[in-house]
């Protein structure tokens, strides 16, 4: 049955979403492989959960912006489709979890409606461009960076140079040098910066690369200083060629732009640039100025009549005053930080929350990476109504983006990947935080963080003190387990650390081993000292030793064997992560994936989108030639080894007839404006090589006196 999609949803989404039910058709069918079609849903926000039979499906939210009327809509879907709860995510997403496969194309077109994407929210691609959700009225800022972030977004939606690349991209502008959003971690990070030149301001970036988290946590490496704003998407664009081109596709441990720009293996940053640079000639843009309309500032109604309000405990509401508000840039409006436990929040309560905001503040709410949402454009005497609304969907407790408001991913309660529980004990944390470390609170020095497992969507790494998912053997008993960090996040100069490893605890030990390190915090800090400076000032081995007695498992009792939030013995049960991409496949099929490709250059040409025509040629040119180095067991684990490889193993040898050098042929990409006369040439010059590539391998399969293609399994199809 064909969904029906609203007049409002653009024709390029409406193609996608129509693309997505045909898939999923096929696929019920049994025409396209699991794997093969793994691929394809997770680059439209379908991610598989840990409960068969149902989907994650995530959103992407440029920046984490959203308008009540967004808001509105996802509390609406939610309940049409699962179980009413929105999840907000460190990376300033929804998502919704328990939803059946066939609805995701319905669900999808119900937020194109009101202009919401899925579209590469997921697999391999570039994600959501994330941004501090202070941007535009930050005191520190020297200017507001969410034009840039939108137009970033804008740029590589759909953009074929990131549609199957080896590994996802991340990327996030921080509003001020205080990098409020994490850009050194990231693999493609911006700060704003101002110069004067001759009396005149000019904006710019301090660019980083080659940041990130996971198993193997790397800070980014500095590119530029300073470089000019209408300069960072071609910078980018440049950036992710070199990736696509050079990375690590076999080894997906591997596969990151942090172990390309990493010096010991990779290419090193150097390196890195100078191949930045060679893709310059062929950038679609040497600049493109960015637009600053394109994000408008959101203010409050006018004339708004400020009701009376009975605030019943007025400590409470001082205290609040006191960790979730502050004023803006603009003198006389304030921000309201809202604290959403565990970033869960059900569809009733969205929904109120966005009248509330409607009313009293900017339509303009932002997702935070510490899982909250922050209200803004509020005037004084209306912050009394803003927490009485608040207080009446319970989203009034004092103490977001503090020590008490523990950010935490979802773990074993949806993620396959998750080891341990991330949830129930981030709530009994926070507890025993309020009642006991209440002058910490109020301090904002001190962030706790918890990922299920290492891979660190909770940002752990990057916590003053984390927690990741682990176990513990005990002879045949497993113990639930945490990996204690300490010493990550950003000090008063936007300087950015991560943490480190130091002491693994069984789970049910954690309450009382926070307790002990801030116990010592405040009876051994010096006066004013932060929490990181007292860290490196007392050292790894100190708080080695200082926990090492929560690490004894001879006395541990029968509670300590089950996890928290349950009642059973502990066993892990850890899955396949989703974005793994495609690990087997016929030949046969790959070289179907190159005329796939083809065809959608032929489209592109027929646009006279030439950029698009030369993208898409080098796929295609690039996916035939491994077709074929696959079908006589070659290895494949770089684009750029695709190309020599092929040159050596069949046009040298004289297996393929091809006149001249393909390494050459192919890698006129980067010598070549994308002009109309090149775009052509370089789609002919690929029509040339899949016809030829298509006859060799007919006539590879005669030689073989077979009809049935080639499995290709595990190591070899990864590029």
């Amino acid at each position: 049955m064909s969904i029906i999609i609203n007049e409002k949803v653009s024709k390029v989404a409406r193609k996608d979403i129509v693309e997505l039910q045909e898939k999923i058709r096929s696929f019920r069918k049994g025409e396209i492989a699991e794997e093969r079609f793994k691929a394809f849903r997770l680059a439209r926000g379908v991610y598989g959960q840990r409960q068969q039979g149902v989907q994650m499906f995530r959103i992407k939210l440029p920046f984490g912006r959203l308008t009540s009327e967004q808001l509105v809509r996802l509390a609406d879907l939610s309940e049409k489709y699962t179980n009413g709860n929105l999840h907000l995510t460190t990376r300033q997403n929804v998502q919704m979890h328990y939803i059946r496969l066939e609805d995701t194309p319905g669900l999808w077109s119900q937020l194109e409606e009101v202009g919401i994407t899925t579209r590469e929210a997921c697999g391999n691609t570039v994600r959501n461009i994330t941004a501090s959700a202070k941007a535009g009225i930050d005191p520190d800022e020297p200017f507001d960076v969410a034009p840039y972030a939108q137009a970033v977004f804008e740029y590589f939606l759909r953009n074929p140079i990131c549609q199957d690349m080896g590994r996802k991209i991340k990327m996030a502008f921080s509003s001020s040098e205080k990098d409020s959003a994490f850009a050194f971690l990231h693999d493609f990070g911006f700060i704003p910066r101002v110069r004067q030149e001759e009396g005149k301001e000019i904006r710019g970036f301090k660019v980083l690369v080659g940041g990130g988290l996971g198993a193997q946590a790397m800070l980014a490496h500095t590119a530029y200083e300073f470089l000019e704003e209408d300069k960072i998407i071609p910078f980018i664009e440049a950036g992710l060629r070199v990736f696509d081109r050079y990375g690590e596709r076999e080894k997906r441990f591997k596969a990151r732009l942090k172990f390309l720009v990493e010096g010991k293996k990779g290419l090193g940053l150097e390196k890195f640039l100078e191949l930045v640079e060679e893709e310059r000639t062929a950038l679609p843009h040497q600049t493109y100025p960015i637009d600053l309309n394109t994000v408008k500032t959101a203010l409050p109604p006018e004339n708004i009549i400020v009701p009376e309000v009975n605030i019943e405990d007025p400590e409470l509401y001082d205290y609040w005053l006191k960790t979730n508000v502050f004023e803006q840039k603009q003198k006389g409006f304030y921000a309201v930080k809202v604290k959403v436990d565990l970033g869960n929040i059900d569809a009733e309560t969205a929904r109120q929350l966005a009248r509330l905001v409607k009313t009293f503040a900017a339509d303009d709410m932002r997702v935070t990476i510490q899982q909250g949402i922050l209200i803004k454009y509020v005037k004084p005497e209306l912050l009394p109504a803003i927490y009485d609304g608040l207080e009446k969907l319970n989203l009034s407790r004092a103490g977001a983006e503090t020590i008490a408001d523990i950010t935490a991913c979802p773990g074993t309660d949806t993620c396959n990947l998750g080891v341990t529980n991330s949830t129930d004990i981030s709530l009994v944390l926070e507890e025993m935080i309020r009642k006991e470390f209440r002058s910490l609170v109020l301090e904002n020095d001190i962030a706790i963080k918890i990922s299920g497992c290492m891979n660190s969507c909770g940002q752990h790494m990057v916590a003053n003190i984390g927690f990741h998912g682990s176990s513990i053997k005990n002879g045949a008993l497993v113990i639930p387990a945490l990996q204690v960090v300490i010493g990550g996040g950003v000090d008063a100069s936007g300087k950015g650390f991560i943490a480190d490893k130091v002491i693994k605890l069984p789970s049910k030990k954690i309450p009382t081993a926070l307790k002990a390190v801030l116990n010592d915090y405040q009876e051994h800090a010096h006066e004013g000292e932060y929490f990181n400076d007292y860290y490196q000032r007392q050292g790894k081995m100190y708080f080695y030793n200082l926990l090492k007695v929560f690490a004894d498992i001879s006395t541990l009792a029968p509670e300590d064997y089950v996890d928290w939030g349950h009642s059973e013995q502990f066993v892990p049960e850890i899955g396949v992560g989703e974005c793994a991409g495609v690990t087997l496949d016929v030949v046969g099929t790959i070289i179907n994936d190159a005329s796939e490709k083809f065809g959608r250059a032929s489209d592109a040409l027929t646009e006279k989108d030439y950029s698009a025509v030369i993208y898409d040629s080098y796929n295609a040119l690039i996916i035939g030639a491994k077709a074929l180095l696959l079908s006589e067991d070659q290895h494949c684990n770089t684009h750029i080894g695709i190309v020599r490889d092929f040159d050596e193993y069949f046009v040298k040898s004289g297996k393929f007839l091809w006149e001249g050098s393909f390494q050459e042929n192919v890698l006129a990409i980067n010598k070549n404006e994308p002009t109309g006369s090149f775009a052509t040439a370089y789609h002919e010059t690929a029509q040339v090589f899949l016809d030829k590539v298509k006859k060799y391998r007919q006539l590879q399969m005669n030689a073989e006196g077979t009809d049935q293609e080639k499995l290709v399994v595990d190591n070899y199809y990864k590029a």
